[in-house]
Protein backbone atom coordinates (compact mmCIF):
# COMPACT_ATOMS: atom_id res chain seq x y z
CA UNK A 1 0.00 0.00 0.00
CA UNK A 2 3.04 2.22 -0.30
CA UNK A 3 1.35 3.07 -3.60
CA UNK A 4 -0.34 5.85 -1.63
CA UNK A 5 3.01 7.57 -1.37
CA UNK A 6 4.08 9.36 1.79
CA UNK A 7 1.04 8.06 3.66
CA UNK A 8 2.66 4.64 3.90
CA UNK A 9 5.65 3.40 5.91
CA UNK A 10 9.30 3.46 4.95
CA UNK A 11 11.26 0.25 4.62
CA UNK A 12 13.24 1.14 7.73
CA UNK A 13 10.04 1.49 9.74
CA UNK A 14 8.79 -1.85 8.47
CA UNK A 15 12.08 -3.55 9.28
CA UNK A 16 11.94 -2.18 12.83
CA UNK A 17 8.70 -4.05 13.44
CA UNK A 18 10.81 -7.12 14.16
CA UNK A 19 11.82 -5.54 17.47
CA UNK A 20 8.20 -5.32 18.61
CA UNK A 21 7.47 -6.79 22.03
CA UNK A 22 4.16 -6.13 23.76
CA UNK A 23 4.46 -5.07 27.40
CA UNK A 24 1.61 -4.00 29.65
CA UNK A 25 0.97 -3.63 33.36
CA UNK A 26 -2.54 -3.46 34.81
CA UNK A 27 -2.58 -2.67 38.53
CA UNK A 28 -6.36 -2.46 38.80
CA UNK A 29 -7.64 -4.68 41.60
CA UNK A 30 -11.02 -4.75 39.91
CA UNK A 31 -9.38 -6.28 36.85
CA UNK A 32 -7.36 -8.74 38.91
CA UNK A 33 -10.17 -10.11 41.07
CA UNK A 34 -13.30 -9.60 38.97
CA UNK A 35 -13.06 -8.51 35.36
CA UNK A 36 -10.20 -10.83 34.41
CA UNK A 37 -12.38 -13.85 35.18
CA UNK A 38 -15.26 -12.36 33.22
CA UNK A 39 -13.04 -11.70 30.19
CA UNK A 40 -11.57 -15.22 30.37
CA UNK A 41 -15.12 -16.54 30.23
CA UNK A 42 -16.19 -14.12 27.49
CA UNK A 43 -13.42 -15.25 25.14
CA UNK A 44 -14.90 -18.77 25.10
CA UNK A 45 -17.99 -17.34 23.38
CA UNK A 46 -15.98 -16.33 20.31
CA UNK A 47 -15.19 -18.92 17.63
CA UNK A 48 -11.51 -19.28 16.77
CA UNK A 49 -12.04 -18.14 13.17
CA UNK A 50 -12.83 -14.55 14.22
CA UNK A 51 -9.78 -12.31 13.83
CA UNK A 52 -8.79 -10.28 16.91
CA UNK A 53 -8.92 -7.02 14.94
CA UNK A 54 -12.44 -7.86 13.81
CA UNK A 55 -13.45 -8.22 17.46
CA UNK A 56 -11.97 -4.78 18.13
CA UNK A 57 -13.82 -3.28 15.18
CA UNK A 58 -17.15 -4.81 16.21
CA UNK A 59 -16.71 -3.32 19.66
CA UNK A 60 -16.13 0.10 18.13
CA UNK A 61 -19.30 -0.22 16.05
CA UNK A 62 -21.32 -0.57 19.27
CA UNK A 63 -20.17 2.94 20.14
CA UNK A 64 -20.67 4.33 16.64
CA UNK A 65 -24.25 3.08 16.59
CA UNK A 66 -24.96 4.87 19.85
CA UNK A 67 -23.46 8.10 18.50
CA UNK A 68 -25.90 7.77 15.60
CA UNK A 69 -28.69 7.36 18.16
CA UNK A 70 -27.57 10.63 19.76
CA UNK A 71 -27.68 12.43 16.42
CA UNK A 72 -31.24 11.18 15.80
CA UNK A 73 -32.89 11.27 19.25
CA UNK A 74 -30.73 13.62 21.34
CA UNK A 75 -29.14 16.10 18.92
CA UNK A 76 -29.21 18.91 21.49
CA UNK A 77 -27.52 16.70 24.13
CA UNK A 78 -29.78 18.27 26.73
CA UNK A 79 -33.33 16.99 26.44
CA UNK A 80 -34.76 13.94 28.16
CA UNK A 81 -34.34 11.00 25.83
CA UNK A 82 -36.30 7.76 25.65
CA UNK A 83 -35.43 5.37 28.46
CA UNK A 84 -34.11 2.68 26.15
CA UNK A 85 -31.44 4.92 24.69
CA UNK A 86 -29.60 5.25 28.01
CA UNK A 87 -29.56 1.49 28.48
CA UNK A 88 -28.23 1.24 24.92
CA UNK A 89 -25.45 3.70 25.81
CA UNK A 90 -24.47 1.70 28.88
CA UNK A 91 -24.61 -1.63 27.04
CA UNK A 92 -22.57 -0.28 24.12
CA UNK A 93 -19.89 1.12 26.41
CA UNK A 94 -19.67 -2.06 28.48
CA UNK A 95 -19.52 -4.25 25.37
CA UNK A 96 -16.81 -2.05 23.93
CA UNK A 97 -14.76 -2.56 27.09
CA UNK A 98 -15.38 -6.32 26.88
CA UNK A 99 -14.42 -6.61 23.22
CA UNK A 100 -11.42 -4.34 23.78
CA UNK A 101 -10.06 -6.76 26.39
CA UNK A 102 -11.07 -9.96 24.63
CA UNK A 103 -9.27 -9.16 21.38
CA UNK A 104 -5.81 -9.66 22.90
CA UNK A 105 -6.87 -12.98 24.41
CA UNK A 106 -8.17 -14.05 20.99
CA UNK A 107 -4.83 -13.13 19.43
CA UNK A 108 -2.90 -15.32 21.87
CA UNK A 109 -5.55 -18.03 21.65
CA UNK A 110 -5.15 -18.24 17.87
CA UNK A 111 -1.42 -17.45 17.72
CA UNK A 112 -1.99 -14.26 15.69
CA UNK A 113 -0.43 -11.60 17.92
CA UNK A 114 1.33 -8.91 15.90
CA UNK A 115 2.30 -5.22 15.99
CA UNK A 116 -0.75 -4.52 13.83
CA UNK A 117 -2.99 -5.73 16.64
CA UNK A 118 -1.66 -3.12 19.08
CA UNK A 119 -1.90 -0.37 16.47
CA UNK A 120 -5.44 -1.35 15.52
CA UNK A 121 -6.53 -1.64 19.14
CA UNK A 122 -5.14 1.71 20.24
CA UNK A 123 -6.34 3.39 17.06
CA UNK A 124 -9.91 2.35 17.86
CA UNK A 125 -9.45 3.42 21.49
CA UNK A 126 -8.34 6.87 20.30
CA UNK A 127 -11.47 7.32 18.20
CA UNK A 128 -13.61 6.00 21.02
CA UNK A 129 -12.50 8.82 23.33
CA UNK A 130 -14.81 11.18 21.45
CA UNK A 131 -17.69 8.72 21.45
CA UNK A 132 -17.43 8.17 25.21
CA UNK A 133 -17.52 11.91 25.86
CA UNK A 134 -20.61 12.33 23.67
CA UNK A 135 -22.41 9.47 25.40
CA UNK A 136 -21.60 10.95 28.80
CA UNK A 137 -22.80 14.40 27.74
CA UNK A 138 -26.06 13.05 26.32
CA UNK A 139 -26.72 10.86 29.38
CA UNK A 140 -26.11 13.74 31.78
CA UNK A 141 -28.07 16.21 29.66
CA UNK A 142 -25.15 18.63 29.45
CA UNK A 143 -26.24 20.13 26.13
CA UNK A 144 -23.97 22.06 23.78
CA UNK A 145 -22.02 23.68 26.58
CA UNK A 146 -18.51 24.08 27.90
CA UNK A 147 -19.15 21.09 30.21
CA UNK A 148 -19.43 18.77 27.22
CA UNK A 149 -16.24 20.24 25.80
CA UNK A 150 -14.47 19.71 29.14
CA UNK A 151 -15.38 16.01 29.11
CA UNK A 152 -14.04 15.70 25.56
CA UNK A 153 -10.77 17.50 26.29
CA UNK A 154 -10.10 15.63 29.54
CA UNK A 155 -10.72 12.27 27.84
CA UNK A 156 -8.49 12.87 24.82
CA UNK A 157 -5.70 14.57 26.78
CA UNK A 158 -5.65 11.68 29.25
CA UNK A 159 -5.36 9.15 26.44
CA UNK A 160 -2.69 11.24 24.70
CA UNK A 161 -0.49 11.33 27.79
CA UNK A 162 -0.89 7.58 28.35
CA UNK A 163 0.09 6.94 24.74
CA UNK A 164 3.11 9.22 25.01
CA UNK A 165 4.08 7.43 28.23
CA UNK A 166 4.01 4.09 26.42
CA UNK A 167 6.17 5.54 23.65
CA UNK A 168 8.93 6.53 26.09
CA UNK A 169 8.70 3.66 28.57
CA UNK A 170 7.79 0.86 26.16
CA UNK A 171 5.10 -0.30 28.61
CA UNK A 172 1.37 0.31 28.59
CA UNK A 173 0.71 1.11 32.24
CA UNK A 174 -2.75 1.08 33.82
CA UNK A 175 -2.81 2.23 37.43
CA UNK A 176 -4.77 1.00 40.42
CA UNK A 177 -7.63 3.25 39.31
CA UNK A 178 -7.61 3.87 35.56
CA UNK A 179 -9.90 5.14 32.83
CA UNK A 180 -10.21 2.01 30.66
CA UNK A 181 -11.37 -0.03 33.67
CA UNK A 182 -12.88 1.92 36.56
CA UNK A 183 -13.52 5.02 34.44
CA UNK A 184 -15.64 3.14 31.93
CA UNK A 185 -17.57 1.28 34.63
CA UNK A 186 -18.32 4.52 36.49
CA UNK A 187 -19.58 5.98 33.22
CA UNK A 188 -21.75 2.91 32.68
CA UNK A 189 -23.31 3.28 36.12
CA UNK A 190 -23.87 7.01 35.56
CA UNK A 191 -25.60 6.30 32.26
CA UNK A 192 -27.71 3.56 33.85
CA UNK A 193 -28.77 6.08 36.49
CA UNK A 194 -30.09 8.29 33.69
CA UNK A 195 -32.01 5.33 32.31
CA UNK A 196 -33.61 4.67 35.70
CA UNK A 197 -34.22 8.21 36.95
CA UNK A 198 -33.85 10.41 33.88
CA UNK A 199 -31.14 12.81 32.75
CA UNK A 200 -32.89 15.63 34.62
CA UNK A 201 -31.92 14.00 37.94
CA UNK A 202 -28.32 15.05 37.29
CA UNK A 203 -29.34 18.72 37.36
CA UNK A 204 -30.72 18.70 40.88
CA UNK A 205 -28.60 20.97 43.12
CA UNK A 206 -26.61 19.05 45.69
CA UNK A 207 -28.03 21.31 48.41
CA UNK A 208 -31.51 19.87 47.83
CA UNK A 209 -30.40 16.43 49.08
CA UNK A 210 -30.50 16.59 52.87
CA UNK A 211 -28.04 13.75 53.41
CA UNK A 212 -25.42 15.55 51.33
CA UNK A 213 -25.76 18.93 52.96
CA UNK A 214 -22.36 18.51 54.63
CA UNK A 215 -20.75 18.20 51.20
CA UNK A 216 -22.61 21.16 49.75
CA UNK A 217 -20.83 23.59 52.06
CA UNK A 218 -17.56 22.83 50.23
CA UNK A 219 -19.09 23.33 46.77
CA UNK A 220 -20.06 26.49 44.90
CA UNK A 221 -23.68 27.53 45.25
CA UNK A 222 -26.16 25.79 42.93
CA UNK A 223 -23.71 22.99 42.13
CA UNK A 224 -25.56 20.13 40.46
CA UNK A 225 -24.70 16.45 40.35
CA UNK A 226 -23.75 16.87 36.69
CA UNK A 227 -21.21 19.49 37.78
CA UNK A 228 -19.85 17.07 40.37
CA UNK A 229 -19.42 14.38 37.70
CA UNK A 230 -17.68 16.70 35.22
CA UNK A 231 -15.36 18.35 37.72
CA UNK A 232 -14.74 15.03 39.40
CA UNK A 233 -13.35 13.81 36.10
CA UNK A 234 -11.14 16.89 35.92
CA UNK A 235 -9.96 16.40 39.50
CA UNK A 236 -8.91 12.79 39.03
CA UNK A 237 -7.19 13.66 35.75
CA UNK A 238 -5.20 16.50 37.28
CA UNK A 239 -4.38 14.77 40.57
CA UNK A 240 -3.91 11.09 39.68
CA UNK A 241 -3.44 10.65 35.94
CA UNK A 242 -1.46 13.59 34.62
CA UNK A 243 1.34 13.59 37.26
CA UNK A 244 1.89 9.83 36.91
CA UNK A 245 2.25 10.04 33.12
CA UNK A 246 4.61 13.02 33.25
CA UNK A 247 6.72 11.40 35.97
CA UNK A 248 6.99 8.16 33.96
CA UNK A 249 8.10 10.09 30.86
CA UNK A 250 10.63 12.04 32.93
CA UNK A 251 12.02 8.83 34.45
CA UNK A 252 12.33 7.21 31.03
CA UNK A 253 14.18 10.24 29.70
CA UNK A 254 16.63 10.12 32.61
CA UNK A 255 17.17 6.39 32.11
CA UNK A 256 17.91 6.91 28.42
CA UNK A 257 19.96 10.09 28.98
CA UNK A 258 17.56 12.19 26.94
CA UNK A 259 17.16 15.93 27.23
CA UNK A 260 13.98 16.19 29.30
CA UNK A 261 13.14 19.75 28.28
CA UNK A 262 13.37 18.86 24.60
CA UNK A 263 11.35 15.67 24.96
CA UNK A 264 8.62 17.36 26.99
CA UNK A 265 8.44 20.05 24.31
CA UNK A 266 7.96 17.34 21.69
CA UNK A 267 5.15 15.79 23.71
CA UNK A 268 3.35 18.80 25.12
CA UNK A 269 3.58 21.49 22.42
CA UNK A 270 1.45 19.54 19.88
CA UNK A 271 -1.03 18.74 22.65
CA UNK A 272 -1.25 22.40 23.65
CA UNK A 273 -1.67 23.35 19.98
CA UNK A 274 -4.54 20.84 19.68
CA UNK A 275 -6.35 22.00 22.84
CA UNK A 276 -5.77 25.67 21.98
CA UNK A 277 -7.27 25.15 18.51
CA UNK A 278 -10.40 23.61 20.03
CA UNK A 279 -10.86 26.42 22.56
CA UNK A 280 -10.04 29.26 20.16
CA UNK A 281 -12.60 27.96 17.67
CA UNK A 282 -15.48 27.11 19.99
CA UNK A 283 -15.13 30.11 22.29
CA UNK A 284 -14.43 32.61 19.54
CA UNK A 285 -16.94 35.50 19.57
CA UNK A 286 -17.35 34.86 15.86
CA UNK A 287 -18.21 31.16 16.22
CA UNK A 288 -21.71 29.69 16.35
CA UNK A 289 -20.69 26.13 17.28
CA UNK A 290 -22.34 26.28 20.70
CA UNK A 291 -25.17 28.69 19.88
CA UNK A 292 -26.33 26.74 16.82
CA UNK A 293 -25.69 23.34 18.45
CA UNK A 294 -23.01 21.99 16.13
CA UNK A 295 -20.87 20.56 18.92
CA UNK A 296 -21.50 16.94 17.93
CA UNK A 297 -20.07 17.44 14.45
CA UNK A 298 -17.26 19.55 15.86
CA UNK A 299 -16.40 16.83 18.41
CA UNK A 300 -16.35 14.16 15.72
CA UNK A 301 -14.07 16.34 13.59
CA UNK A 302 -11.49 17.06 16.30
CA UNK A 303 -11.89 13.42 17.37
CA UNK A 304 -10.59 12.34 13.97
CA UNK A 305 -7.67 14.73 14.39
CA UNK A 306 -6.91 13.14 17.74
CA UNK A 307 -7.30 9.67 16.26
CA UNK A 308 -4.55 10.48 13.78
CA UNK A 309 -2.32 11.95 16.48
CA UNK A 310 -2.64 9.08 18.94
CA UNK A 311 -2.25 6.44 16.23
CA UNK A 312 0.84 8.25 14.97
CA UNK A 313 2.43 7.96 18.42
CA UNK A 314 1.67 4.24 18.62
CA UNK A 315 3.04 3.75 15.12
CA UNK A 316 6.24 5.58 16.09
CA UNK A 317 6.49 3.33 19.16
CA UNK A 318 6.09 0.16 17.09
CA UNK A 319 8.53 1.22 14.36
CA UNK A 320 11.15 2.82 16.63
CA UNK A 321 10.64 6.17 14.92
CA UNK A 322 11.05 9.72 16.28
CA UNK A 323 8.11 11.24 18.14
CA UNK A 324 5.74 12.62 15.45
CA UNK A 325 5.08 16.32 14.83
CA UNK A 326 1.42 15.95 13.74
CA UNK A 327 1.67 18.67 11.08
CA UNK A 328 -0.60 16.77 8.71
CA UNK A 329 -3.31 16.57 11.36
CA UNK A 330 -3.05 20.01 12.98
CA UNK A 331 -2.42 22.40 10.07
CA UNK A 332 -5.91 22.12 8.47
CA UNK A 333 -7.53 22.55 11.88
CA UNK A 334 -5.50 25.66 12.64
CA UNK A 335 -6.24 27.16 9.23
CA UNK A 336 -9.95 26.91 10.04
CA UNK A 337 -9.39 28.37 13.50
CA UNK A 338 -7.63 31.38 12.01
CA UNK A 339 -10.39 31.86 9.45
CA UNK A 340 -13.10 31.70 12.11
CA UNK A 341 -11.21 34.27 14.20
CA UNK A 342 -10.43 36.47 11.22
CA UNK A 343 -13.04 38.92 12.53
CA UNK A 344 -10.47 39.93 15.13
CA UNK A 345 -8.46 41.44 12.25
CA UNK A 346 -11.20 42.87 10.07
CA UNK A 347 -14.96 43.01 10.37
CA UNK A 348 -15.15 42.38 6.63
CA UNK A 349 -13.87 38.82 7.12
CA UNK A 350 -16.49 37.77 9.68
CA UNK A 351 -18.11 34.49 8.64
CA UNK A 352 -21.81 33.85 8.80
CA UNK A 353 -23.00 30.86 10.86
CA UNK A 354 -24.02 29.06 7.66
CA UNK A 355 -20.56 29.49 6.15
CA UNK A 356 -18.88 28.32 9.35
CA UNK A 357 -21.09 25.23 9.51
CA UNK A 358 -20.41 24.48 5.85
CA UNK A 359 -16.69 24.82 6.47
CA UNK A 360 -16.94 22.49 9.47
CA UNK A 361 -18.72 19.88 7.38
CA UNK A 362 -16.08 20.19 4.68
CA UNK A 363 -13.29 19.86 7.25
CA UNK A 364 -14.92 16.75 8.71
CA UNK A 365 -15.26 15.17 5.26
CA UNK A 366 -11.66 16.01 4.46
CA UNK A 367 -10.37 14.44 7.66
CA UNK A 368 -12.44 11.31 7.02
CA UNK A 369 -10.85 10.91 3.58
CA UNK A 370 -7.30 11.57 4.81
CA UNK A 371 -7.75 9.32 7.85
CA UNK A 372 -9.06 6.41 5.79
CA UNK A 373 -6.31 6.81 3.19
CA UNK A 374 -3.64 6.91 5.89
CA UNK A 375 -5.05 3.95 7.81
CA UNK A 376 -5.42 1.92 4.63
CA UNK A 377 -1.84 2.67 3.58
CA UNK A 378 -0.32 1.86 6.99
CA UNK A 379 -2.33 -1.32 7.54
CA UNK A 380 -1.60 -2.45 3.98
CA UNK A 381 2.12 -1.90 4.40
CA UNK A 382 2.24 -3.81 7.68
CA UNK A 383 0.14 -6.69 6.35
CA UNK A 384 2.27 -7.00 3.22
CA UNK A 385 5.48 -6.90 5.24
CA UNK A 386 4.37 -9.45 7.85
CA UNK A 387 2.39 -11.63 5.45
CA UNK A 388 -0.83 -11.35 7.46
CA UNK A 389 -4.38 -10.12 6.96
CA UNK A 390 -5.99 -7.44 9.09
CA UNK A 391 -9.52 -8.81 9.57
CA UNK A 392 -8.98 -12.51 8.91
CA UNK A 393 -6.73 -15.26 10.24
CA UNK A 394 -5.28 -18.33 8.51
CA UNK A 395 -7.45 -21.43 8.65
CA UNK A 396 -4.60 -23.34 10.27
CA UNK A 397 -4.90 -21.07 13.32
CA UNK A 398 -8.63 -21.60 13.82
CA UNK A 399 -8.41 -24.59 16.09
CA UNK A 400 -4.88 -24.43 17.39
CA UNK A 401 -3.24 -21.90 19.61
CA UNK A 402 0.32 -21.22 18.55
CA UNK A 403 2.69 -22.92 21.00
CA UNK A 404 5.88 -21.03 21.94
CA UNK A 405 8.81 -22.80 20.35
CA UNK A 406 11.68 -21.26 22.25
CA UNK A 407 12.49 -20.56 25.86
CA UNK A 408 12.42 -16.84 25.12
CA UNK A 409 8.95 -17.07 23.61
CA UNK A 410 7.72 -19.12 26.56
CA UNK A 411 9.08 -16.58 29.02
CA UNK A 412 7.53 -13.74 27.04
CA UNK A 413 4.16 -15.48 27.04
CA UNK A 414 4.31 -16.08 30.79
CA UNK A 415 5.44 -12.51 31.38
CA UNK A 416 2.48 -11.16 29.43
CA UNK A 417 0.05 -13.15 31.54
CA UNK A 418 1.66 -11.99 34.79
CA UNK A 419 1.51 -8.40 33.63
CA UNK A 420 -2.16 -8.69 32.79
CA UNK A 421 -2.81 -10.02 36.24
CA UNK A 422 -1.02 -7.11 37.89
CA UNK A 423 2.41 -8.68 38.20
CA UNK A 424 5.60 -6.70 38.53
CA UNK A 425 6.60 -4.34 35.77
CA UNK A 426 9.65 -5.36 33.81
CA UNK A 427 12.33 -3.15 32.46
CA UNK A 428 11.75 -2.29 28.84
CA UNK A 429 15.43 -2.46 28.02
CA UNK A 430 15.96 -4.96 25.22
CA UNK A 431 19.04 -6.06 23.37
CA UNK A 432 19.83 -5.69 19.67
CA UNK A 433 17.47 -2.77 19.20
CA UNK A 434 18.17 -0.07 16.65
CA UNK A 435 19.11 3.44 17.72
CA UNK A 436 17.75 6.59 16.15
CA UNK A 437 18.39 10.17 17.13
CA UNK A 438 18.86 9.95 20.91
CA UNK A 439 17.40 6.46 21.34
Amino acid sequence: MGRLGTLGLSQEQLDNLRYYKYAAVDRSQLTKYVLRHYWNWAITLFPTWIAPNLITLIGLFFMIINVVFIAIWLPDLGTEGPTWIYFSFAAGLFLYQTFDNVDGRQARRTGTSSPLGELFDHGCDALNCTYVALLQAAALGLGHTSSTLILLVVTVVGFYLSTAEEYYTGVLYLGYVNGPTEGILVSCFAILWSGLFGAASWHIPVTEVARLSWIARYLPEATTFADVFVWGMVFFFVVTHCPVCLYAISSACREKSLNQLREFARVLLPLLAYVAAICLWVFSPYSSILADEHLILFSLTVGLVFGMMASDIILAHLTKSPFPTFKRALIPLWICVLIVNSGCISSILVLSPAVEYGGLRGLFAGYVVVYLMWVTAVIGDICDHLGIRCLAIPRANHNNRAVPTTIAETEADSLLVSQEEGGPQRSNTQTNQPSYNTF
